[in-house]
């Protein structure tokens, strides 16, 4: 039966048969056939957009249309037959590909099989924990993270993390830069990461539109690197915000190529 839904197009003209896109997605739903990747059958394919990222050419969307629906069972047993290898980043790699089906969360399937869009929240440190860190290990040594994902495309507006939350949207060359990120920039924050160069920008004012509507965001740090090509995050931000018709104090981080925070 088919259904409207989120599901991957691929432009055949785009694409030159990289297969990049392949180990990508956890669902082993594309496959590189006569030199073109090509959506093996659309009950594998979650719509989550995994693979998106991966594309050099930009061959790759989420759109919505009329499809099958997606069968996460169906996909895992596709997975076990062809031994597709999934490594999460699209790159060839030595990871398994899950043999229990989806991820779940609380005893409850997440709407797709990737292992990485489980929902975390990480305990904060107690007093005990605090006083028992090694003398050698100074506090800056310590993560501020507190959730899981923290990537835009996996993060649902209903993450529990994000009620209330004080955002972070970071560009994903800047914790690489800036020494200091965790400290200086993450610490009482909530994080989100991408890369308004290769990533679908539309995409991600999409979902933080939603998320603005949907979690009582109290405030958001954009930050990025001095680049040019970074400056397209705080754009991102602001459409987002115009879109879900919610003002949110709003500030913009941006660190130095030598990783010095400049503002």
């Amino acid at each position: 039966m088919k259904t409207t839904r989120k599901i991957i197009k691929i432009d055949e003209e785009k694409c030159n048969g990289c297969g990049l896109c392949v180990p990508s997605c956890a669902e082993g739903a594309i496959q590189v056939i006569d030199d073109k990747a090509r959506l093996v059958a659309e009950k594998y394919c979650d719509g989550l957009g995994a693979c998106l990222g991966e594309c050099p050419e930009g061959a790759l969307l989420v759109v919505d249309a009329e499809a099958e629906a997606f069968d996460e069972v169906a996909a895992m047993a596709h997975v076990r037959a062809t031994g597709h290898v999934h490594t999460g980043k699209g790159h060839a790699g030595h990871a398994s590909a899950p043999e229990t089906g989806a991820a779940t969360h609380a005893g409850k399937a997440l709407p797709c099989g990737c292992p990485s869009s489980v929902i975390q929240t990480f305990k904060p440190q107690t007093a005990c924990d605090r006083a028992n860190t090694p003398v050698s290990r100074p506090a800056s040594g310590v993560s501020a993270l507190t959730h899981w994902p923290i990537q835009i495309h996996l993060v649902p507006p209903t993450a529990p993390f994000l009620k209330g939350a004080d955002l972070l949207v970071a560009s994903d060359c800047v914790p690489g830069a800036y020494h200091r990120f965790h400290d200086d920039l993450l610490r009482g924050k909530i994080l989100l990461m991408g890369c308004p160069k290769f990533d679908d920008a539309e995409a991600y004012v999409q979902k933080l539109a939603a998320i603005f509507a949907q979690a009582e965001i109290q405030s958001v740090t954009v930050a990025v690197m001095e680049v040019p090509c970074c400056q397209g995050m705080p754009v991102i931000v602001k459409n987002a915000m115009a879109l879900s018709g919610k003002q949110i104090p709003f500030k913009v981080a941006t660190v130095s190529t030598r990783g010095e925070l400049l503002g």
